[in-house]
Protein backbone atom coordinates (compact mmCIF):
# COMPACT_ATOMS: atom_id res chain seq x y z
CA UNK A 1 0.00 0.00 0.00
CA UNK A 2 2.91 2.27 0.68
CA UNK A 3 4.22 1.91 -2.88
CA UNK A 4 0.81 2.71 -4.33
CA UNK A 5 0.50 5.87 -2.26
CA UNK A 6 4.02 6.98 -3.22
CA UNK A 7 3.24 6.46 -6.91
CA UNK A 8 0.00 8.37 -6.51
CA UNK A 9 1.90 11.21 -4.77
CA UNK A 10 4.51 11.24 -7.53
CA UNK A 11 1.91 11.34 -10.29
CA UNK A 12 -0.18 13.99 -8.52
CA UNK A 13 2.72 16.43 -8.85
CA UNK A 14 2.53 16.20 -12.63
CA UNK A 15 -1.15 15.39 -13.25
CA UNK A 16 -4.36 16.49 -11.58
CA UNK A 17 -5.59 13.99 -8.99
CA UNK A 18 -8.78 13.26 -10.89
CA UNK A 19 -6.84 12.36 -14.01
CA UNK A 20 -4.65 9.95 -12.01
CA UNK A 21 -7.70 8.29 -10.46
CA UNK A 22 -9.34 8.04 -13.88
CA UNK A 23 -6.21 6.42 -15.32
CA UNK A 24 -6.07 3.90 -12.46
CA UNK A 25 -9.77 3.07 -12.89
CA UNK A 26 -9.33 2.53 -16.62
CA UNK A 27 -6.30 0.35 -16.00
CA UNK A 28 -8.21 -1.83 -13.54
CA UNK A 29 -11.24 -2.07 -15.81
CA UNK A 30 -9.12 -3.01 -18.81
CA UNK A 31 -7.50 -5.78 -16.76
CA UNK A 32 -10.90 -7.07 -15.73
CA UNK A 33 -12.17 -6.92 -19.30
CA UNK A 34 -9.19 -8.91 -20.53
CA UNK A 35 -9.84 -11.57 -17.89
CA UNK A 36 -13.55 -11.79 -18.68
CA UNK A 37 -14.62 -15.20 -20.00
CA UNK A 38 -15.58 -15.57 -23.61
CA UNK A 39 -19.14 -16.69 -24.41
CA UNK A 40 -19.59 -20.44 -24.44
CA UNK A 41 -20.21 -22.20 -27.76
CA UNK A 42 -23.58 -23.85 -28.32
CA UNK A 43 -24.13 -27.13 -26.50
CA UNK A 44 -24.36 -29.20 -29.68
CA UNK A 45 -20.83 -28.18 -30.72
CA UNK A 46 -19.22 -29.26 -27.45
CA UNK A 47 -17.67 -32.72 -27.62
CA UNK A 48 -17.91 -34.47 -24.28
CA UNK A 49 -14.61 -35.89 -23.09
CA UNK A 50 -14.62 -38.54 -20.41
CA UNK A 51 -12.20 -37.45 -17.73
CA UNK A 52 -12.69 -40.40 -15.39
CA UNK A 53 -13.18 -43.93 -16.65
CA UNK A 54 -16.70 -45.26 -16.71
CA UNK A 55 -15.87 -48.80 -15.61
CA UNK A 56 -16.23 -49.17 -11.82
CA UNK A 57 -12.94 -51.05 -11.49
CA UNK A 58 -10.91 -48.30 -13.16
CA UNK A 59 -12.79 -45.56 -11.32
CA UNK A 60 -11.87 -47.30 -8.06
CA UNK A 61 -8.20 -47.31 -9.11
CA UNK A 62 -8.34 -43.56 -9.88
CA UNK A 63 -9.90 -42.69 -6.52
CA UNK A 64 -7.55 -45.01 -4.68
CA UNK A 65 -4.57 -43.37 -6.37
CA UNK A 66 -5.86 -39.94 -5.37
CA UNK A 67 -6.28 -41.07 -1.78
CA UNK A 68 -2.75 -42.52 -1.66
CA UNK A 69 -1.39 -39.31 -3.18
CA UNK A 70 -3.00 -37.08 -0.52
CA UNK A 71 -1.98 -39.41 2.31
CA UNK A 72 1.60 -39.23 1.01
CA UNK A 73 1.44 -35.42 0.86
CA UNK A 74 0.18 -35.28 4.46
CA UNK A 75 2.90 -37.72 5.51
CA UNK A 76 5.57 -35.51 3.95
CA UNK A 77 4.18 -32.49 5.78
CA UNK A 78 4.33 -34.39 9.09
CA UNK A 79 7.92 -35.48 8.42
CA UNK A 80 8.98 -31.93 7.51
CA UNK A 81 7.37 -30.56 10.68
CA UNK A 82 9.12 -33.21 12.80
CA UNK A 83 12.48 -32.34 11.26
CA UNK A 84 11.91 -28.62 11.87
CA UNK A 85 11.08 -29.30 15.52
CA UNK A 86 14.24 -31.40 15.84
CA UNK A 87 16.34 -28.58 14.36
CA UNK A 88 14.76 -26.09 16.78
CA UNK A 89 15.46 -28.42 19.71
CA UNK A 90 19.11 -28.87 18.71
CA UNK A 91 19.52 -25.10 18.35
CA UNK A 92 17.97 -24.52 21.80
CA UNK A 93 20.40 -27.01 23.36
CA UNK A 94 23.30 -25.32 21.59
CA UNK A 95 24.51 -28.63 20.18
CA UNK A 96 25.12 -27.04 16.81
CA UNK A 97 27.79 -24.71 18.24
CA UNK A 98 31.37 -25.88 18.60
CA UNK A 99 32.74 -26.09 22.15
CA UNK A 100 36.35 -24.83 22.38
CA UNK A 101 36.98 -26.82 25.61
CA UNK A 102 35.92 -30.15 24.16
CA UNK A 103 38.65 -32.84 24.10
CA UNK A 104 39.99 -33.82 20.69
CA UNK A 105 39.78 -37.40 19.53
CA UNK A 106 43.05 -38.65 18.13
Amino acid sequence: MRKVSSVKGFLSRFFPVRLVLLMLALLLLSGMAAAAPTPAPPAEKIAKIAVFPTAPYYAYIVYESLAVFWVAILGLLVIIRMKLREIERVQELGADKEDPDAPLLQ
